[in-house]
């Protein structure tokens, strides 16, 4: 019963982390993206 529960909520937890940090991730990518066009320039 406890162990379902907390099956649920780990769940729950792994999908809400995933929707967090998917923005953040793209952000990154772009950011890392203009930072290696742009190499001559102090970031």
């Amino acid at each position: 019963m406890f162990r379902a529960i907390a099956d649920v909520l780990r769940q729950i937890g792994g999908a809400i982390a995933t929707v967090v940090t998917l923005p953040f991730r793209a952000l990154a990518r772009l950011f890392g993206g203009a930072s290696s066009s742009a190499r001559g320039s102090r970031a």
